[in-house]
C-alpha cells in the first residue's frame, strides 16, 4: 500500500483532532523545546497492520521526528510487545499520538479478527474474504488490513466487478435477464457474481452461467447441496451468519470463499498505548 493511497486519510484525521487552535493541552503544559522518547506498545496479543501508516502520522506532524518500526505488518505479537519507537519534540509526539493509535488500532483489530477466521478454516478449501461493509472513507486501510490478517479482498467498490444481488434481480425480473443484460454491457474481463438464496435460483443461474455464485444465508446442509449442484462450474461464495463459531462448519461444506462483513465493520479495536520513556 503506497502512501499516496492513505495520506489524505491522515490529513483529515489530524485536521479533525487539531481543529483551528492545535493541541492547547501540550502547548500550555510543555515547553516548546522539550524532547522525549516513547514506545507504541501492544496491550493485547494479535496480528498487526498499519505500522507504516502510524509512522507517517508522526512524520506528518513533525518530519524531524525519529520513528523506528520494531515489528512488521502481518506479524503476530504478544501483549506488551514494543511496536514502534519514536523520539523528538514532546509536543509533536503528543499531537500525533491519538491519530496514530486510532489508525493502527483499527487496522490491527481488522487484521486480528481476520486472522481468527483464517485460523478457524485451516485445512479446508475455503478462503476468507472481506465485503464492502467498511467504515466510510477508510476502505483502503481496512482492506489492506484484511490481507495482513491472511484474508483476501472482495471487489473494492461498485466499479470493479458485477455483483447482482436480490434487489437487482427484483428490478431486472429474473436471474437470466439480469445476467444476460449485465454481460452485454461489461467487458469480457469483468467478473459477474450473482447472489442466490435458494436451490431453485441456483438452478436458474446454472443455465445462464456466471463466474461466481454467492450463496446467501444458507444452512451448512443447504450449502453442501448447492456446492454439489455447482460441481465446479463457477466459484462458490458463502455469506451471512459468519462468526468465529460458525465459520468452520461453513468451510467444511466445500465452498471456495467465505465473505464476512464483521471483520471490517465490527472488529474490536486493537488495544495500544504510547508510553513515554521516563
Amino acid at each position: 500500500m503506497h502512501q499516496s493511497q492513505y495520506q489524505h486519510i491522515i490529513d483529515r484525521a489530524l485536521a479533525e483532532d487539531l481543529g483551528s487552535a492545535g493541541d492547547i493541552s501540550s502547548e500550555g503544559a510543555i515547553p516548546s523545546d522539550a524532547t522525549a522518547a516513547a514506545h507504541v506498545v501492544a496491550r493485547q496479543e494479535g496480528t498487526l497492520a498499519g505500522l507504516e501508516v502510524a509512522r507517517q502520522v508522526f512524520l506528518t506532524i513533525d518530519p524531524a521526528t525519529e520513528v523506528r518500526l520494531l515489528k512488521n505488518d502481518g506479524g503476530r505479537v504478544p501483549s506488551e510487545a514494543k511496536l514502534i519507537t519514536v523520539a523528538g519534540a514532546s509536543r509533536s509526539l503528543l499531537m500525533a499520538e491519538r491519530t496514530a493509535l486510532n489508525l493502527l488500532g483499527m487496522m490491527s483489530g481488522v487484521a486480528t479478527a481476520t486472522a481468527r477466521l483464517v485460523a478457524a478454516v485451516a485445512g479446508t478449501n475455503a478462503r476468507v474474504a472481506d465485503t464492502r461493509k467498511t467504515l466510510p472513507g477508510l476502505r483502503v486501510l481496512q482492506k489492506y488490513a484484511v490481507r495482513m490478517g491472511g484474508g483476501i479482498n472482495h471487489r473494492f467498490g461498485l466499479f470493479d466487478a458485477v455483483m447482482i444481488k436480490d434487489n437487482h434481480l427484483i428490478a431486472a425480473g429474473s436471474v437470466r435477464s439480469a445476467v444476460e443484460s449485465a454481460r452485454s454491457r461489461v467487458g469480457h474481463a469483468v467478473t459477474i457474481e450473482v447472489e442466490v438464496t435458494s436451490v431453485e435460483q441456483l438452478k436458474e443461474l446454472l443455465v445462464v452461467g456466471a463466474d461466481i455464485v454467492l450463496l446467501d444465508n444458507m444452512s451448512p446442509e443447504l450449502l453442501r447441496e448447492a456446492v454439489a449442484l455447482v460441481d465446479g462450474q463457477m466459484l462458490t461464495e458463502a455469506s451471512g451468519g459468519v462468526t468465529p463459531e460458525t465459520i468452520r462448519a461453513i468451510a467444511e461444506t466445500g465452498v471456495d470463499i467465505i465473505s464476512s462483513g464483521w471483520i471490517t465493520h465490527s472488529a474490536p479495536n486493537f488495544d495500544l498505548a504510547l508510553d513515554f520513556v521516563s
